[in-house]
């Protein structure tokens, strides 16, 4: 599948890769226990009443009637996260400098950074049924300053235009107006996806680096598993 994010440059065709001794898994389209996940993460997390409310805020979201368009979906989701969490750097909320936390974490602690932020809107959308084809988590860099970031891509079909889905702003706006960010890979339950090997701007990245980092997602899974959540693929 060619993936494309449209920026200030011409457009990049994104090639997929396989990731060595990585294997991505998804979670299963079923129905989420909620009472079983709320038990499971009073018991990992500790009892929260706030954490609680949040959780059951984000089952009556993803219980509602779904809305007309993906557009409004995509908007519900974005505003829904945007305003439940706080953003909040890693080494303050975790202690470590890169902790990636699953949804329901996020919410118990109502704080997360970018990659947080992108992850529960990522699972969110599956959950209402929106093909894992059309989302990619993608790692960005901010220009001017020049920061790492994480923002959730939707594609309305295979060589459209994304739509960004970011925790810094509650509009939608699609990849060509972002002239603030340049992607450096994608991801989704299904595969990762590189900009093309011979573009010179992302010299500066170090890929192989970033792409280490998706053992996080590994972790996030099963993290999720254990919170109660029916995961399927393998994991090492």
């Amino acid at each position: 599948m060619a993936i494309r994010f449209v920026l200030d440059r011409p457009l990049r065709t994104l090639c997929q890769i396989l990731l060595t001794g990585v294997v991505l898994a998804s979670l299963a389209s079923t129905d989420w226990d909620f009472s079983l996940i709320t038990r499971r993460a009073t018991a990992l997390y500790g009892a929260s009443i706030e954490g609680r409310h949040r959780v059951d805020e984000w089952r009556a979201m993803l219980d509602g009637r779904r809305p007309a368009t993906d557009l409004e979906l995509l908007q519900r989701v974005n505003l829904f996260f945007n305003r439940e969490l706080h953003y909040v750097e890693d080494i303050d909320l975790w202690g470590v400098d890169d902790y990636w936390a699953t949804p329901v974490e996020a919410l118990w602690k109502g704080a997360g950074d970018c990659e947080d932020f992108a992850i529960a809107k990522y699972f969110s959308l599956r959950q209402w049924g929106m093909p894992a084809d059309k989302l990619l988590i993608t790692y960005v860099k901010v220009l001017n300053p020049e920061r790492p970031h994480m923002v959730l891509t939707y594609y309305p079909d295979g060589d459209g235009e994304p739509i960004v889905l970011d925790s810094l702003t509650d509009s939608l706006e699609p990849a060509d107006a972002r002239k603030d960010l340049l992607p450096v890979y994608a991801f989704n339950g299904e595969g990762v996806w590189l900009p093309d090997a011979t573009d010179a701007t992302i010299g500066s990245n170090s890929i192989a680096g970033d792409i280490k980092q998706l053992s996080r997602w590994q972790d996030v899974l099963n993290k999720m598993k254990a919170e109660g959540f029916p995961v399927e693929g393998n994991t090492p």
